[in-house]
């Protein structure tokens, strides 16, 4: 397999949507998607998830769904490194933080790999555009030195899944075989 030549920036077809709050009197509302927005295959499925501090989550990468994220409350440092071998991107890193305090949604095509740190509490919402399948639940340890994204984490604590996940060559070549496979 031919080794991604890792750079640093956002990798193509990821992208970040500022989302705008309007305050009154009462609070406050956020539009948070919208379809002409056009953000790849439109959301199957929501999902609310609730992270401690010092968690993370992944690195996982999806051979078919996408994923549009927002971070509600609190903090979360994404890394991003894309794996699709026809990108013009292909081996673009980037750690990005986003907060509660700027919300903005970000969209994730499949083939970018993806982990989330969380520093502090936080509320994490997102979609996905194809029901749950194992066959593409594809990851990779957090801190393997060949995907060397800077997680400012010593020891977070991981699911069980993340805890055993392979390693990034290897998560590459299962990407690689998944997609040959739905050719």
């Amino acid at each position: 397999m031919r080794q991604p030549q890792f750079s640093w920036g956002e990798p193509d077809g990821v992208t970040f949507t500022p989302l705008t709050t309007h305050p009154d009197s009462r609070g406050d509302l956020t539009e948070l998607f919208r379809l002409e927005w056009q953000l790849g295959q439109p959301p199957v499925q929501w999902n609310l998830v609730h992270s401690r501090p010092d968690v993370l989550r992944g690195v996982h990468v999806h051979p078919t769904h996408e994923d549009y994220l927002i971070v509600i409350q609190g903090r979360m440092l994404l890394g991003l490194c894309d794996i699709r071998q026809d990108s013009p991107t292909w081996g673009a890193r980037w750690l990005i933080e986003l907060t509660g305090q700027q919300l903005q949604g970000v969209f994730i095509p499949h083939g970018v790999a993806h982990g989330f740190y969380f520093p502090e509490p936080a509320t994490l919402l997102y979609s996905v555009s194809h029901y749950w399948d194992i066959r593409d639940e594809l990851g990779c340890r957090w801190d393997d030195p060949v995907l060397n994204l800077p997680w400012p984490a010593q020891n977070p604590s991981l699911s069980a899944r993340d805890t055993t996940a392979s390693s990034f060559e290897q998560m590459c070549l299962d990407y690689a075989a998944a997609c040959h496979a739905a050719v």
